[in-house]
C-alpha cells in the first residue's frame, strides 16, 4: 500500500520545465501588483501617524488653552520690546515656570514655557527679587528675565527712620516719603488696637516706632499699616533681646538715653551702668538728653531755671527715676547695653572732647567736677 505522504519515485531524470512568455508577463505583473501594494501600506502607515500626532497636538494644544499651560511643542514668544507698562506681583518661592504663568497671565510675555527657557539660560535669575514689578506688555520671554533681574522694574517704597528719631521726626519722615499727611498718621495713632500698640505705652508711642528700613509693597502704604509694621518691629527686636515683656517700656526709656548719651558701644553700656546706680542712690539722673527732649531745644540754650524747674516733668535735675517717655527710638545697640550693661560703681560722666567724643566716667564728685573743667578747656582751646 503506497503511503499517503510519500514523495513518488523519480522516474529518470527530469529537465527543467522552460517558462512561455506568457508566463513570464504575468509573473512581472505580479511582481508589479505586490510592490504597489507595499507602497500603498506604507503610505497608509505614514498617513496614519501624521492623523495620531496631529490629533495629539491639537489635544495638547487644546488642553493647554484649557487647563492654563504651555503646548510644550510650541513655546511661542514677543518679538518684544513692549508697549503699555503693567504691574505684576512675583510671590515668594515663585519658581521661573510660576513667574511665567503670572507673566503669561498679565500679557507681559507670550507663554510660561518661554519665560522658564529664558529664565534657565540667564544665569542671575535666581537673584529676582519677590514683589511688584513694573514690566511692559508683549515683552520678549529673555527682555522680561533681565528686567526683574536688575531689579529696577520693582515697585516699593522705602521708609528709613534714623535711630535716636523722635514720633515728630518719624511722622515727619514717613509723610515726606510716602505723600500720607502727618494728620492721617495721627488719626490711626489714635486705634491703638489696629496699630498694636502695648498697652504699657500709655497710649503714646515714643519710643515704640522702631528705627530701620522698611520696604513697602504697594498695597502696605498706608498710615495704620506703616506704624502697625514699626511698632510690630519694636516688639520682636525686644523679643529677639531676652527683655520680659513687663519689662518693654523701662528698657526703652533707659535705650533712648543711652542711644543719646553713649557714644560707642563702650560708652553706651556704662551710661546704661550709670542709669541703673543713680537709680538705686535714688539720685536724679541728670542726663542733658531728657531735659533737650523735653523742652524741644539744644542744651546750650536751656537756662539754669529751666533745668530746675520742677514744673517741667522732663527735668532730670530734680526728678528722680525715668522721665515719663522714651525720648526717642533707640537702636539694638542701645537696648543691647541696657540688658548687658557692665558691672561699675560710676555715677557721673563727662566728655570732655567733643572732636573724638572722649567721654570719661567717675563714682566721685570730685573728678567730675576735674572732668568737667577739662571740658571747658577743651571748648577754649576750641573756640566754643
Amino acid at each position: 500500500m503506497t503511503d499517503l505522504f510519500e514523495r513518488p519515485a523519480v522516474q529518470g531524470e527530469q529537465q527543467p520545465a522552460r517558462s512561455s512568455r506568457s508566463e513570464q508577463r504575468a509573473r512581472r505583473a505580479a511582481k508589479k501588483r505586490r510592490q504597489r501594494r507595499r507602497r500603498r501600506a506604507l503610505v497608509v502607515l505614514l498617513v496614519s501617524l501624521l492623523v495620531v500626532g496631529g490629533a495629539g497636538y491639537l489635544l495638547l494644544d487644546n488642553a493647554s488653552d484649557l487647563f492654563g499651560f504651555d503646548n510644550p511643542l510650541e513655546a511661542k514668544d514677543f518679538e518684544g520690546p513692549g508697549t503699555d507698562p503693567v504691574d505684576v506681583v512675583i510671590e515668594p518661592g515663585s519658581t521661573g515656570r510660576d513667574m511665567g504663568a503670572v507673566l503669561t497671565e498679565a500679557g507681559v510675555v507670550a507663554s510660561s514655557a518661554a519665560f522658564a527657557k529664558a529664565f534657565e539660560e540667564n544665569p542671575n535669575a535666581g537673584k529676582i527679587q519677590p514683589g511688584t514689578h513694573t514690566l511692559l506688555l508683549g515683552m520678549s520671554a529673555k527682555d522680561a528675565v533681565a528686567r526683574l533681574v536688575a531689579n529696577d522694574s520693582r515697585v516699593e517704597t522705602k521708609i528709613t527712620i534714623p535711630e535716636g528719631y523722635t514720633v515728630k521726626q518719624i511722622l515727619e519722615r514717613s509723610s515726606s516719603v510716602t505723600g500720607i499727611p502727618v494728620a492721617d498718621f495721627e488719626a490711626a495713632m489714635a486705634d491703638t488696637a489696629a496699630t498694636g500698640l502695648p498697652a504699657e505705652a500709655n497710649g503714646n508711642y515714643e519710643g515704640w516706632l522702631y528705627p530701620t528700613t522698611y520696604v513697602l509693597e504697594p498695597g502696605d502704604v498706608n498710615a495704620t499699616g506703616i506704624i502697625q509694621g514699626m511698632v510690630s518691629q519694636t516688639t520682636s527686636e525686644l523679643a529677639d533681646l531676652g527683655v520680659p515683656p513687663e519689662r518693654f517700656q523701662e528698657v526703652l526709656t533707659m535705650a533712648s538715653i543711652v542711644e543719646w548719651e553713649g557714644k560707642n558701644a563702650e560708652q553706651r553700656g556704662m551710661v546704661a551702668r550709670v542709669i541703673y546706680n543713680r537709680i538705686e542712690d535714688g539720685m536724679p539722673l541728670g542726663m542733658d538728653a531728657i531735659d533737650v527732649y523735653g523742652l524741644g531745644k539744644p542744651a546750650d540754650q536751656i537756662t539754669t531755671e529751666e533745668f530746675q524747674n520742677p514744673d517741667l516733668p522732663y527735668a532730670s535735675r530734680v526728678h528722680q527715676g525715668l522721665p515719663p517717655t522714651p525720648i526717642g527710638s533707640p537702636s539694638r545697640e542701645s537696648v543691647e547695653a541696657v540688658m548687658n550693661a557692665p558691672e561699675g560703681p560710676w555715677l557721673w560722666y563727662v566728655t570732655v572732647n567733643l572732636d573724638t567724643g572722649e567721654t570719661k566716667f567717675t563714682d566721685t564728685y570730685a573728678e567730675f567736677e576735674q572732668f568737667k573743667q577739662e571740658y571747658r578747656q577743651w571748648l577754649a582751646e576750641n573756640g566754643g
